[in-house]
C-alpha cells in the first residue's frame, strides 16, 4: 500500500513528538534525583557539624527567643563584706572640689657641692713621705693630709731664715748708731744708713714670710727640725672623696692630690627645656624624691642657666639640699619637683587613691558589694592631691586610704579567672 506525501508527515510529526516527550519524562526524573542526593549531602554535613558543635560544647541560642546564658562576673569588681574592709583598713570618702598645687617634674642628680669642694693641690714639688688621711675619711680644717719633702721648701725656708739675721743685725746697728748720733759723736747720715738698712731687713722678712703663707707653709722647720718638710692641710670640714698620691711617689705642684667635699650641703642638678623655663625661676619651692628609696626632701631652685646648650637646648638648674645625715650622696638619680601656685579644681582626690591597672589609671569607687576599679583621667597632681578630669563626678565615694590592697585583690582575681 502506498502512502501519501500528507500520511508520511503525519507519521512523522507523531515520532518526533514521542521522541520529545520520552526525553522530557527522563530528564524530570534525573533532576529529581540529583536533588535528592544533594539534600542528603547537606543533611549529612548538618548533622556532622551539629555533633562536632554538641562536642565542643558550642551550643549557641536560637533566634527564636532560647534564653541566653548568664553573663559573667565584672573583672573590674573587688567583693568585700563590711568586716573585711575595716581588718584591711581601708578607708572611704567622697570625691569632691580640691586645691591642687601643680608641679613641674624633672629627672635630676645629686652632686657636689662646687662652692664647697675644693681640688686640694700641694703648690710644690716634692716627694710623699707620709699619707695619714685616707679615702672617704672625715677631715677637720687644719689636719694633715700628706707629708712632702720639697727642696723649693727648703730654700724659701732658708731665705726666711737669712732675713731674719740680717734683720737681727740691722737692729742692732740702729740701735747703736743713733745713740752715737743723739751723742753727737757719729754722723747723722750714719744713723740715717742704718735706719734705711733696718726697714729693707724687716721687708724682707716680711717678703719670706708671705711666701710660705701662700703655699700653706709655716716659717719654721717641720719636726726635728727640716726645713723641707711640707705638710699639706684640709682647707675645711668635709670628706675626702678623691685621693690620687702614694707613699714615695714624686708629685708637681700643681696636681691634685685630693678632693675634699662637704656633703653637708649639696646640689640636685636638673635640666629644663625651653619651654619650661618660664615655670622654673630662682627662688621657687621644690621637692627632691630619691627614685631607689623614699627619701624626700624640700628646698628652694638656687641657680637656673642664662644660656641653653647649643646641642641640647636646655639649660641647667640645681637646687641646693641641706645634707646632714648624709643621705643625699652624689650620683644618686632624684626627680625633682618644682611646685607652681596653688588652683582650685572641682573634682580632686587623695594622691594614693590613684591606681594602675593593667596599664589603666583607676579609682576604687564604692559599690554595694565592695568596690569596682574606675578609670579615670588624672590632671594635676600634688604630693598629697590628685585632680580627676574625667570618670569621677563629685559626691562619688572612693577607697582613700590603702587602695593598693583593693589593687592586689583585683589582681588575685584575674589570676585565679585566667587559670
Amino acid at each position: 500500500m502506498t502512502m501519501t506525501n500528507k500520511q508520511k508527515t503525519t507519521i512523522i510529526a507523531i515520532l518526533v513528538t514521542g521522541l520529545l516527550a520520552t526525553a522530557a519524562v527522563l530528564m524530570v526524573g534525573r533532576g529529581g534525583d540529583d536533588h535528592d542526593h544533594h539534600s542528603g549531602h547537606d543533611s549529612d554535613h548538618e548533622r556532622a557539624r551539629e555533633e562536632t558543635s554538641h562536642a565542643h560544647g558550642d551550643d549557641k541560642p536560637s533566634v527564636g527567643g532560647a534564653s541566653a546564658p548568664t553573663a559573667a562576673p565584672a573583672q573590674d569588681a573587688v567583693r568585700l563584706t563590711r568586716e573585711q574592709i575595716l581588718q584591711a583598713g581601708i578607708t572611704v570618702t567622697e570625691a569632691r572640689a580640691g586645691t591642687v598645687q601643680g608641679a613641674l617634674s624633672f629627672p635630676g642628680e645629686i652632686r657636689f657641692n662646687e662652692d664647697r669642694t675644693a681640688h686640694v693641690v700641694p703648690r710644690l714639688a716634692g716627694v710623699v713621705e707620709a699619707v695619714p688621711a685616707d679615702l672617704g675619711q672625715m677631715v677637720r680644717k687644719g689636719q694633715v693630709l700628706a707629708v712632702i719633702a720639697s727642696s723649693a721648701l727648703s730654700d724659701q725656708r732658708s731665705e726666711l731664715l737669712a732675713a731674719q739675721r740680717r734683720l737681727d743685725l740691722a737692729r742692732t746697728t740702729y740701735a747703736r748708731e743713733k745713740s752715737l748720733w743723739e751723742q753727737k759723736i757719729s754722723a747723722e747720715q750714719d744713723y740715717l744708713a742704718a735706719r734705711n738698712a733696718l726697714q729693707e731687713a724687716e721687708i724682707s722678712v716680711q717678703n719670706a714670710r708671705q711666701k710660705l703663707t701662700a703655699i700653706g707653709a709655716d716659717g719654721g722647720g717641720g719636726g726635728g727640725g727640716a726645713l723641707n718638710r711640707f705638710e699639706l692641710r684640709a682647707p675645711f670640714d668635709g670628706m675626702i672623696v678623691e685621693k690620687h698620691l702614694t707613699l714615695g711617689e714624686a708629685v708637681a705642684a700643681d696636681a691634685a692630690i685630693f678632693t675634699i667635699s662637704d656633703l653637708r650641703s649639696v646640689w640636685a642638678e636638673f635640666v629644663v627645656s625651653a619651654r619650661d623655663l618660664g615655670n622654673v625661676r630662682v627662688g621657687e619651692r621644690a621637692t627632691i624624691r630619691s627614685t631607689a628609696s623614699d627619701g624626700k626632701a624640700d628646698g628652694a631652685v638656687s641657680y637656673v642657666g642664662a644660656l641653653l646648650g647649643e646641642q641640647t637646648r636646655t639649660a641647667k638648674a640645681r637646687v641646693t639640699l641641706t645634707n646632714p645625715d648624709m643621705a643625699w650622696r652624689p650620683g644618686l638619680f632624684v626627680t625633682v619637683n618644682v611646685l607652681g601656685a596653688a588652683q582650685q579644681v572641682p573634682v580632686a582626690v587623695v594622691a594614693g587613691a590613684v591606681q594602675q591597672v593593667e596599664g589603666r589609671t583607676v579609682v576604687f569607687v564604692e559599690t554595694p558589694d565592695g568596690f569596682r576599679a574606675q578609670p579615670v583621667t588624672v590632671g594635676r597632681t600634688s604630693d598629697t592631691v590628685s585632680e580627676i578630669v574625667s570618670g569621677l563626678e563629685p559626691g562619688r565615694r572612693y577607697a582613700a586610704a590603702n587602695s593598693f590592697v583593693l589593687k592586689a585583690e583585683l589582681g588575685k582575681a584575674g589570676t585565679e579567672h585566667s587559670h
